[in-house]
């Protein structure tokens, strides 16, 4: 877990402005860092920078096909952590390796802010750290101002500190496997965005328990809605009480168990057969190790739990969510109506 608290030692921070070179922007590059005497304003940076990655426990790590030293990335923050007076010269490669990859012609120019954190404290270990930060949005905002005993309005432009655009911190640890980096890209969905993790920062998800949790659930949730009812004959309210007791099952767990997850959720000698094949099928087909036991990662399942959908569709009519007790649900089909029903029993209502 990441805590602004946490970065108490904002030591050097360089701010270059990279245009997008497609449409022939520049690259402007400072010449030197930037002198934070104003505490307010070294505060307020410190936020804007480290906000967005609160609650964030997913990470990955640089990657490169032949050679991790040949990620540029990687390659500058290392000369960083060897050595911190190389700071400013590496922060201009940095941002010369972002404009390079600055091309689609939907990407917008923005200042780049590269931060060296001497001191940190990322899930309980005191560490060296390297911020890349890109504010694109522009926002405009009024200024009320007292001028001879009256009020004026005009406006200025700016940039929103409340809505960091793209970043990414890079914690000295386990150099060798390509650092342990967090991400944030507030508009990863759009087709352009994926130059900064893939083309920029060239970086994969870490295999640690965020990873394993979260495709563990893709695992059982794609078992249970996709495969399961092409094997039996089995309704929707069925598979909404699997789900649900899939869920109760990440979130009452500390420790994942491939055995003990398939006999308390599934409990069909056939039916956990038939889990176990399509495990195997699915680690081939994405390319991925499920471990039979790991530690279950909170903040993945509670990222995750949409997953797990309760709701029954009932036509364009009805939406009923199912949260629990499946014997309170009885399903049926109505001659005289010459259509299916669900009869729910309860105690109350509210």
């Amino acid at each position: 877990m990441i805590h602004v608290a946490d970065f108490t030692d904002l030591s050097q921070l360089t701010i270059h402005k990279v245009g997008n070179l497609g449409h022939d922007e520049p690259l402007i590059l400072s010449q030197s860092p930037l002198q934070l005497s104003d505490e307010t304003i070294g505060n307020l940076l410190l936020n804007y920078f480290i906000q967005p990655f609160v609650k964030n426990a997913e990470y990955f790590r640089f990657m490169h096909d032949a050679d991790i030293q040949l990620n540029e990335v990687y390659k500058y923050c290392s000369l960083i952590f060897e050595d911190s007076t190389v700071f400013h010269d590496q922060s201009i490669n940095i941002a010369k390796h972002l404009y390079k990859h600055s091309t689609h012609p939907k990407i917008k120019g923005g200042e780049l802010y590269i931060v060296h954190f001497s001191k940190v404290q990322v899930d309980g270990e005191e560490v060296e750290a390297i911020g890349i930060f890109k504010s694109e949005t522009r926002d405009t905002y009024l200024k009320v101002f007292l001028q001879q005993d009256n009020y004026e309005v005009n406006y200025e432009d700016g940039i929103n500190i409340n809505k960091l655009d793209k970043g990414c911190l890079v914690f000295n640890i386990e150099s060798e496997e390509g650092y342990k980096v967090s991400i944030v890209d507030s508009i990863s969905k759009q087709n352009e965005a994926v130059y900064w993790k893939d083309a920029f920062l060239q970086v994969q998800r870490r295999e640690d328990n965020y990873h394993q949790t979260e495709t563990a659930v893709t695992l059982c949730k794609e078992f249970i809605s996709t495969h399961l009812p092409g094997q039996y004959e089995m309704n929707r309210a069925d598979q909404i009480d699997l789900l649900n007791k899939s869920a109760a099952y990440f979130k009452q767990n500390e420790q994942f168990d491939m055995n003990s997850y398939a006999e308390e959720v599934l409990g069909n000698v056939d039916a956990i057969e038939s889990f176990k094949d399509y495990r195997e099928q699915f680690q081939r087909d994405y390319r991925l190790d499920i471990p039979d036991e790991f530690e279950i990662s909170a903040p993945a399942v509670k990222k995750n739990q949409r997953d797990f959908k309760s709701v029954l569709k009932l036509d364009k009519n009805f939406l009923v969510y199912i949260h629990g007790d499946r014997d309170r649900i009885e399903r049926g089909y109505d001659d005289l109506a010459n259509m299916q029903y669900y009869k729910l029993y309860f105690e109350s209502e509210s």
